[in-house]
């Protein structure tokens, strides 16, 4: 064709910008290392409605308070929710330079007919360990 020498065909395989270079390692914040643990250890039948993460200070520490909301729909699920309940106070995370300081549940609400259904918001502190 005649404009072929203005406008020459792009070979079809290109390679990307940065191509034959590693990956940046993407690092996963404590924030999202404790979501991810709580919601192993509420199991299956949560569904995550809110996460909310704050700066926290006191004299001598440093960390974020952070709370998570969790819903739980019918009989079984129900069951799931009064498991974590009872685990949540006691349970070891293991957050790498992170310690839990506090948590707990701070509210729950719970509706019986048509089907049961219960909404945990939990409260949970993390100090920086450095």
């Amino acid at each position: 064709m005649w404009l072929d020498h203005l406008f020459p065909t792009l070979p079809l395989e290109r390679k990307s910008e940065g191509e034959g270079r590693p990956h940046p390692r993407v690092r996963i914040s404590p924030g999202e290392r404790l979501l991810r643990a709580v919601l192993a250890l509420a199991g299956p039948h949560a569904e995550l409605m809110e996460h909310s993460e704050a700066p926290w200070a006191s004299v001598t520490f440093a960390g974020t308070r952070h709370t998570i909301m969790l819903r739980y729909e019918g009989w079984e699920a129900c069951d799931a929710a009064e498991e974590l309940m009872a685990q949540l106070p006691e349970h070891e995370f293991t957050i790498p330079r992170t310690l839990v300081a506090d948590a707990a549940v701070v509210r729950l609400d719970q509706v019986l007919l048509p089907e049961p259904c219960m909404t945990v918001e939990l409260g949970l502190l993390l100090l920086d360990d450095a």
